[in-house]
């Protein structure tokens, strides 16, 4: 075996942990010694213990509370290296981890897991997410549930970014945060700054238009005022034209576009077909759906679509002026809107045409009907609708139609809906807010959605 390289054999997280924890039980030993050495280096440069200079340019203070403090911070770090967590988390992941390890929390296995556990278990779920996520807030087209179906050419080819300049300016994050995505999409490695370097040399440059590079498979080809340049860098499969302004438009290659639409028709699925070619849309009436998928509403956007319509519970102070609202939630499922309805101390009914789910929510002391609710006489008696109504087919329409009849004058109705209803089809009218990516995930699937608010006329 001599002269051979033996393979690294991989850290586990316990030893990691067991490593931090044998080292903050030893900080108290840790500073003696440093303060012992700093003693002996003194006594090493005297003769008879007579003192001419120090021998470090200023006696370093140290103490076993920062010693420990910086020795957490290294343990959560080393664990978020170990774990490859760079190469899964998205850029909104990567900034709360950053702001984690600024106080961390104790290092424990049960708290690893909540912050990493989810990374480990579903790394493919955390990748698309991030790409999802990065590639949602450029463009309302990658919202489209209906644009990103394998096999359509609907998907911009091009992006645009403003503030492209120098290193840390928010273009430029904006940019590295897309090719990453794509990157951990691809398995490639994530960007390195050096990458950046032919980019960040246009900046400045006169002309209207500063200049390109294209990140291809061979090179980084550097244009400027017609003299190419070539840089070897791997293959990311994009060009970027960069103006004078500070703009700059990235083109993809057909592959990335590809594999674009390939990862957000995989995350967003095909369950829930909001398509105009879904025979429900064509068919008037009062006709229930036939696929009755049911995704229950996660707490955080029940608290999120409550909030936005004022369904708040009192404040102390002001209890004496509280007056409860009366709240209509058509499509109730099992009552979980409901039951938030109520701990607010507000008064709530609803309808569910599902028997089962009618009796859970009746179970949890709700006031449900059963029965379509496209079939019931409206009557103009609620200050709140509050609805996540079924998606199929753009069924949504006819609910939140009919819905609005319910309401007093003046009163508010709140909807969640697919982001194509307000990207795409655009049949209700309203105030739009976008749910952030992945919001249903807890439920069953990823479709892209937000939520409508309409004040009914007073």
């Amino acid at each position: 075996m001599h002269g051979e390289t033996l393979p690294a054999v991989p850290v586990r997280v316990t030893e990691i942990i067991a490593e931090y924890q044998t080292k903050a039980d030893a900080a108290e030993d840790a500073i003696a010694a440093f303060r012992a050495a700093q003693d002996a280096l003194g006594m090493a440069a005297t003769v008879r213990g007579k003192y001419v200079r120090s021998m470090v340019n200023d006696r370093v203070s140290a103490d076993a509370r920062a010693l420990r403090c910086n020795l957490l911070e290294s343990g959560w770090r080393a664990l978020y290296d170990r774990m490859q967590i760079d190469r899964l988390a998205s850029a909104a992941d990567k900034r709360r981890f950053e702001r984690l390890f600024a106080d961390p929390p104790a290092l424990t296995i049960p708290n690893v897991r909540e912050h990493f556990g989810d990374f480990i278990l579903r790394p493919r779920f955390n990748i698309l997410r991030g790409l999802a996520e990065v590639f949602c807030s450029l463009d309302p087209a990658y919202k489209s549930h209906n644009n990103v179906k394998i096999g359509t050419a609907r998907l911009p080819k091009r992006i645009i970014l403003s503030g492209v300049g120098s290193y840390g300016s928010y273009g430029r994050d904006k940019l590295r945060d897309v090719l990453n995505a794509l990157a951990a999409y691809q398995g490639k490695p994530p960007v390195d700054h050096l990458e950046f370097g032919p980019l960040d040399a246009l900046h400045g440059i006169w002309g209207h238009v500063a200049g390109e590079v294209r990140f291809d498979t061979r090179a980084v080809t550097t244009l400027r005022n017609g003299k190419d340049e070539e840089v070897w860098l791997p293959a990311r499969g994009v060009m970027v034209r960069k103006f004078k302004n500070g703009n700059a438009h990235v083109f993809f290659d057909r592959p990335e576009l590809d594999d674009i639409n390939r990862a957000l028709a995989e995350f967003y699925g095909d369950v829930l077909p909001d398509t105009p070619e879904a025979p429900e849309a064509k068919q008037p009436g009062t006709a229930v759906a036939k696929d009755l998928q049911f995704y229950p509403t996660p707490k955080k956007v029940i608290d999120e679509i409550l909030s936005a319509v004022g369904v708040e519970a009192p404040q102390e102070w002001r209890r004496d002026e509280f007056k409860p609202l009366h709240v209509l939630e058509p499509s109730c499922g099992d009552g979980r809107i409901m039951d938030e309805i109520r701990k607010r101390g507000h008064r709530a009914i609803g309808y569910e045409v599902h028997p089962g789910r009618a009796y859970q929510a009746r179970a949890r002391n709700n006031a449900v009907l059963t029965g379509n609710f496209l079939e019931q006489t409206p009557a103009p008696e609620f200050d709140r609708v509050i609805m996540n109504p079924p998606f199929y087919g753009r069924h949504y329409v006819k609910h939140v139609r009919h819905a609005l009849k319910f309401l007093k004058p003046g009163g508010v109705l709140v909807s969640v809906l697919p982001a194509t209803a307000h990207y795409d089809n655009k049949e209700l009218e309203g105030r739009w807010e976008d749910l952030p990516v992945a919001s249903f995930a807890e439920s069953g699937t990823n479709i892209p959605t937000g939520y409508l608010i309409i004040r009914a006329e007073d």
